[in-house]
């Protein structure tokens, strides 16, 4: 279904009139991710095929042993890894779980001595999860060697996206900061409402959920750092 969009008087802002009649309010930013996400749909999904692949055959593991670690179908890990299927980001945290990894990796590159340090915001590869509707946008050069991850998050309004319970090899250390609009974040019985500005440190082993309740989208920045070394709980961003 095509969305119909409208400008509004106040500057970087636009409307959009959602099917049941809702109007919700969009910053210019979100749209130029959603267009970038679009052209490189294909490209993603193809990248996404190819770095789940590399990673299950480094670590020895045939599609049936993936699919026993995460409880993903076998069918379903062989039509992402042939780029037949959009997975979600539920299902890339699973796999990603199962391989040792963060969710964020899979969206990397392979480290390169030759990669530059330097990321223009054009080259930042762009996901669309198609369930829940959130884009992530990787911020960090892609490729160049380095101990943290940066990546900036827009949740549409009223998407909800949660994430199961599991523990990772690697440890992971997180935090996100509200820069527009406002979250939920459930981490197992405790609720957190982050506004713009706030910043919450995550240290996750139980169930998380990320929820915008608002009538506008959030936008929010995502810093990590992982250690293979660690045996701490992993942590999760959408």
């Amino acid at each position: 279904m095509k969305a119909s969009w409208f400008v509004r008087t106040s500057r970087d802002l636009l409307t959009r009139c959602a099917p049941n009649g809702l109007t919700v309010t969009v910053d210019s930013n979100i749209l130029d991710m959603h267009s970038t996400f679009m052209e490189d749909a294909s490209n993603i999904n193809a990248h996404l095929a190819e770095r789940l692949r590399s990673l299950r055959v480094e670590r020895g593991l045939t599609l049936e042993g993936l699919a026993e670690r995460t409880g993903v179908s076998r069918s379903m890990i062989s039509l992402i890894e042939r780029a037949e299927s959009s997975p979600t980001a539920v299902i890339l945290d699973r796999l990603a779980a199962g391989l040792g990894v963060t969710l964020a990796s899979l969206f990397a590159e392979r480290e390169s001595g030759a990669a530059s340090p330097l990321a223009r915001r054009q080259e930042q590869r762009v996901w669309r999860d198609p369930d829940s509707g959130y884009v992530r946008r990787n911020l960090s050069p892609p490729g160049f060697p380095s101990l943290i991850e940066l990546v900036e998050v827009i949740m549409p309004a009223g998407a909800r996206v949660a994430y199961e319970t599991g523990r990772r090899s690697v440890g992971v250390s997180q935090q996100i900061w509200i820069i527009d609009g406002e979250i939920e974040v459930g981490l197992g019985d405790e609720t957190w409402r982050l506004l713009a500005g706030d910043c919450l440190c995550m240290d996750i082993e139980q169930p998380t959920i990320f929820r915008n309740l608002s009538d506008r989208a959030a936008r929010y920045l995502v810093a990590l750092t992982t250690d293979t070394k660690s045996s701490s709980p992993s942590r999760r961003f959408p």
